[in-house]
């Protein structure tokens, strides 16, 4: 019996997306782009954000309060079962065999006023440490399948979603008396698509089951293997 194919939107769809051909010989024949040194400081951050959001449960950090809609999931154990990637969501697709999963960093409700059955509505929010706050268009480039694939996730497990997620950028603003770090914020409300997401799955599950890709002209690890090659 074959292994379950089992995606998540990190390291799986976004590098579906980037190169089909990395993304086979990542999953097919555990050949991994080589990572590098990984710095540890957005880890650390991850964690004391997640932190700091926690004593906001039920409501909004007030550099974001009246900036996006709804306010923090107030259960915090089940907030934290789904940014556990073990505990998380999950998404099978039957008909394929595959699954996709994904961890939250964190979520939003929202009470829809016009449902009339106190219908709420889930709203992925997600954090980023970087060195300088995001160019315009840098959101959708770089993490639209990654909320896109958050939002068919909580669809598919029945919680109602709406047509957006937000994502909190962390960047450093200048250092203070006694070398304290002073970080600066931005929300991004980025718009999400359930169809969008369920393809992408859909056709990178497909591409899994296929022969192995031609090399993609612009991925430098493609370009690296075969440049090599030649000069040796």
């Amino acid at each position: 019996m074959e292994k379950m194919i089992r995606i998540s939107p990190t390291t799986g769809l976004n590098l579906f997306r980037n190169c089909p051909r990395c993304f086979w010989l990542h999953y097919n024949k555990k050949v991994k782009r080589p990572r590098g040194i990984f710095p540890s400081l957005p880890g650390g951050m991850d964690l004391v954000i997640k932190k700091y959001f926690d004593q906001y449960r039920g409501k909004v950090p007030p550099e974001i309060k009246g900036k996006a809609e709804g306010c923090l999931m107030p259960d915090v154990d089940l907030m934290n079962k789904w940014r556990n990637w073990r505990t998380g969501l999950e998404y099978h697709d039957k008909e394929l065999d595959a699954v996709l999963f994904g961890a939250l960093d964190d979520c939003l409700i929202e009470d829809d006023p016009s449902a009339g059955s106190g219908q709420t509505y889930y709203i992925p929010l997600d954090y980023k440490t970087r060195g300088s706050a995001p160019n315009e268009g840098d959101s959708e480039r770089y993490y639209q399948t990654q909320l896109d694939a958050y939002s068919l996730l909580l669809s598919a497990n029945s919680y109602k979603t709406t047509n957006y997620a937000y994502l909190v950028y962390y960047y450093p603003e200048e250092v203070k008396e006694d070398g304290i770090v002073e970080f600066n914020i931005k929300h991004v409300r980025v718009e999400t698509n359930l169809e969008r997401a369920n393809n992408t799955f859909r056709d990178a599950v497909k591409l899994l089951k296929g022969p192995i890709p031609e090399r993609y002209s612009s991925c430098e690890y493609c370009c690296f293997i075969s440049d090599r090659l030649g000069f040796e």
